[in-house]
């Protein structure tokens, strides 16, 4: 595992996020929601993780800034670096209950993502990784799966919510492609936790589009310190900024992006 001062500082700062999530998973129902936007809902819970960690991480590294799924983009004395941060990535999954959700830490420096971390609190899950320094989980150094042939590849996606409905002609599309040509598609609905799960070599390959920077770069960087590719859906490389995503080995990387040009 990493014991940098920086990784004790993100872990500390997600489990403390974390324990007031699971606290509120156990009480779903009585748990106030607001509405968002349609299909894309924001609970009191997601509000107050993100609190906790724009609190503990200004503490520990005061001046940084920050970019929030919630409260947007805060400036910091220190231009230098910035953090990334979804205090609860898949709030769907948690107001349904299922346990598949997390929160999601990335710091930025000089416009590159240096350290990531992604938490699922339900499960205790947690994968951390600096640049350099390789990408760890549940007490094991993350390599991303060797398969080379699509037809033995598991992918994972994501698909458009309601209020993405104009994006649902192309995922369709992308779908169809890639689907003839792998073993089968699988839908998590947890961004940073389906590309953990491509660097610890559960997926093969991954594909989203319509994501922001907090929900990929602590991912993106997990994948790419387990030896693993990583670019937009088009073959960007500035995919923070498109908000699209495909990662996977590099075999797989490649064969994905000609099935979703084909899409």
């Amino acid at each position: 595992m990493i014991r940098s001062a920086l990784m004790n500082v993100m872990t500390s700062a997600a489990i403390k996020a974390g324990r007031g999530l699971k606290r509120d998973f156990g009480e779903i129902a009585n748990l106030q929601v607001s509405m968002k936007g349609p299909g894309d809902f924001v609970s009191l819970a997601d509000k107050r993780a993100e609190k906790v960690l724009f609190e503990e991480l200004s503490k520990a590294r005061p001046g940084y800034g920050f970019v929030m799924e919630e409260s947007g983009r805060v400036e910091g004395s220190d231009k230098t670096h910035t953090w990334h941060i979804d205090p609860l990535d898949a709030t769907t999954n948690f107001l349904h209950a299922i346990p598949m959700f997390a929160v999601s830490i990335a710091l930025e420096r000089d416009g590159q993502i240096v350290a990531g971390v992604i938490y699922n609190p339900a499960t205790d899950e947690m994968y951390v990784t600096e640049k350099g320094q390789g990408a760890f989980g549940e007490n094991r150094r993350l390599r991303v799966a060797a398969r080379r042939d699509l037809s033995q590849a598991l992918i994972g996606c994501g698909v458009p919510h309601l209020g993405k409905a104009a994006q649902h002609p192309r995922f369709k599309a992308e779908l169809a492609a890639v689907i003839s040509k792998v073993v089968n598609v699988r839908r998590m609905g947890c961004a940073a936790l389906d590309l953990a799960y491509v660097a610890a070599g559960r997926f093969d390959a991954f594909w989203e589009r319509g994501l922001n920077s907090w929900d990929m770069a602590a991912g993106a960087l997990l994948i790419r310190e387990a030896g693993g590719f990583v670019t937009g859906a088009d073959g960007e490389e500035n995919f923070l900024e498109t908000g699209t995503i495909c990662a996977g080995n590099e075999a797989m990387h490649r064969e994905m992006l000609a099935l979703l040009r084909a899409g």
